[in-house]
Parts: structure tokens; C-alpha cells; sequence
């Protein structure tokens, strides 16, 4: 997991990633990407600062999740 994912958050990165994988469970993969960016949005939108920055790192923990592609430099594990 990347460290710098999650900075700032006080979210843990744990947590995250559990509400990730059920959404990815539950709505699948471009679903559970769309209700995450969409949960972040409302919560902008209600003026949930916070709220909106944990749903950011949901959406974040989501895309790793579903990710199939390896980035520049990473190594296999």
C-alpha cells in the first residue's frame, strides 16, 4: 500500500479499504467506482468537507482495488 495514498486522512487506511471492497462486492468494479465518486460529490455538494475527503480516499482505496495495471517502477510482489 502506498503511504501517501491516504496522507492527511484521519480515515485509517484500513478502513478505507474495507468500505472499498464492498462496495467493489456489492456494486462491482465500475459501479463501485461510480457510487464512491458519487457519495464524495454529495457530501461536497452538503458542504461535509470531511466527509467529502474520506469518500475521496474510499474512491482512492477503490481504484488501487480494481487496478490491474502495475505503476511505473513497482515492484511485483
Amino acid at each position: 500500500m502506498d503511504a501517501t495514498l491516504f496522507s492527511g486522512e484521519t480515515t485509517s487506511p484500513l478502513d478505507l479499504y474495507r468500505t472499498a471492497n464492498l462496495l467493489v462486492h456489492q456494486y462491482g468494479t465500475k459501479d463501485a467506482l461510480l457510487m464512491a465518486a458519487k457519495r464524495a460529490d454529495a457530501l461536497l455538494e452538503l458542504g461535509d468537507v470531511e466527509g467529502h475527503r474520506v469518500w475521496k480516499g474510499v474512491l482512492r482505496a477503490v481504484e488501487e482495488l480494481v487496478r490491474v495495471d502495475r505503476k511505473v517502477g513497482e515492484r511485483v510482489n
